[in-house]
């Protein structure tokens, strides 16, 4: 079942919406909810993955927290004893369509990416010239796959990947007749 999406403006005028859009902003932060998404991590796990100071992730993690991207698990003892909060994410921005945010998912797509042997990377890139109905068809269909996947929910044996689409204009004309 398909929850109603929540569609963050950059003219939206409401408080709450525009710290969604912010916390959403950084792809640091959507790094932080990729590694929270099967597993509670703390904020010194996370800044010791994405290679930041524990300060700077603990501002994120707080930002991620207060907008409802992530929520904190049950308090744990760490290796020496020390209290730790794991936080996990609560698959919010799934449901989120931030429309003016697709430089900051290309970016943190970039990153993510940044160093994998080039057999780990599965990428097709093709042209299509589609009219407004197979277009909404295309979108449509892709959409109802991927939600039929992620609404199955996590494999306990499996491995974990990630899937960035873009489907855009393309910048090469038509040849003139």
């Amino acid at each position: 079942m398909t929850e109603e999406r929540l569609v963050l403006s950059p003219d939206d005028t409401d408080a709450t919406a525009q710290a969604m859009a912010r916390a959403l902003s950084s792809p640091l932060r959507l790094r932080v909810l990729r590694l929270c998404a099967f597993e509670s991590r703390t904020n010194k796990e996370l800044a010791e993955l994405l290679g930041v100071n524990p300060g700077t992730m603990l501002h994120h993690v707080r930002t991620l927290v207060q907008t409802g991207f992530l929520a904190a698990q049950p308090e744990r003892s760490g290796a020496q004893g020390a209290r730790e909060i794991p936080y996990r994410a609560t698959g919010l921005s799934w449901n989120t369509s931030m429309p003016e945010g697709s430089p900051v998912l290309v970016e943190t797509f970039l990153q993510q990416i940044e160093g994998l042997p080039p057999g780990d990377l599965d990428a097709t890139w093709l042209g299509l010239k589609l009219n407004a109905q197979h277009k909404a068809e295309l979108q449509d269909r892709l959409s109802e796959l991927v939600n039929e996947f992620k609404e199955r929910g996590p494999d306990a044996d499996g491995e974990t990947y990630s899937l960035f689409t873009a489907l855009h204009t393309d910048r090469n004309p038509p040849a003139s007749r």
